[in-house]
């Protein structure tokens, strides 16, 4: 296995993978998701949509533990409880759509969504109205789906709680504790599938290290400065990766 991963280090994918994913971890740790709007779009050009997938869940598990114990003391774990049931639902049918999809319409489709989200985020745009006790399970079958085909679960949650009145602290640790059980479902639901490739397992594990360095660094970056800036700083990364991974410059 080492033998494996000393050698994806020599591919030149894997250099442009490896720098994305520093970017994509920074992002992540600082904001507390972020990574696969940066990642996906990126590594789709260089390997099959599954594939893509299946290295995120792999390296993003590890790398967000660092996260999970301030997560469990300051998040709102009824809430955390609700988006987790709507994940039970969506994800299954995101994995089985994922195995129906071309790669160059899996391409174009995850493009899209970074650039919806990124409008999103930079017009201010967020959901308005309460929360209530069964929004938050639509909310997490929503981002479920997304995740499970398109390995971006992120704007239907982000943007729900961007519109809410949470501080950010607790918005953050109620992300990364939904993400971590979304991750579970999605990899259950890939081995259900046989989606779990030999390539895509060792990818992620190439990735590991600088992914893990870098939401560390991350998470310091938050405790330091907060929120304020992000916006400003998402907005730009994420764009940047949207425009990349556009069929458009292949």
């Amino acid at each position: 296995m080492l033998e494996a991963i000393l050698a994806q280090y020599q591919s030149p994918e894997t250099l442009w993978l490896v720098l994305t994913i520093l970017i994509a971890g920074l992002v992540r740790g600082f904001a507390g998701f972020g990574s696969a709007l940066i990642y996906i779009p990126i590594a789709s050009l260089f390997m099959p949509p599954a594939q893509v997938i299946f290295a995120l869940m792999i390296f993003d598990f590890p790398g967000q533990l660092p996260l999970v114990k301030d997560a469990f003391k300051n998040a709102h774990m009824p809430e955390v409880l609700r988006l987790t049931l709507g994940a039970a639902f969506g994800v299954p049918l995101g994995v089985w759509l994922l195995t129906q999809v071309d790669p160059y319409i899996f391409r174009w489709l995850v493009s899209g969504m970074v650039v919806f989200m990124v409008i999103a985020i930079g017009t201010g745009w967020r959901y308005q109205g309460e929360a209530g006790k069964y929004l938050p399970v639509g909310i997490g079958a929503s981002s479920g789906f997304l995740g499970g085909f398109l390995g971006i679960g992120g704007p239907p949650i982000i943007l729900f709680y961007l519109g809410g009145q949470n501080n950010p602290t607790r918005i953050r640790a109620n992300i990364i504790l939904f993400f971590l059980f979304d991750g579970i479902f999605s990899a259950l639901n890939f081995a259900y599938q046989g989606l779990m490739t030999w390539q895509g397992f060792t990818t992620g594990l190439t990735l590991i290290p600088p992914y893990f360095i870098a939401i560390m660094i991350g998470a310091r970056l938050f405790k330091m400065f907060g929120d304020a800036h992000f916006r400003v700083v998402a907005v730009v990364i994420i764009s940047l990766a949207a425009i990349i991974g556009l069929p458009l410059f292949d």
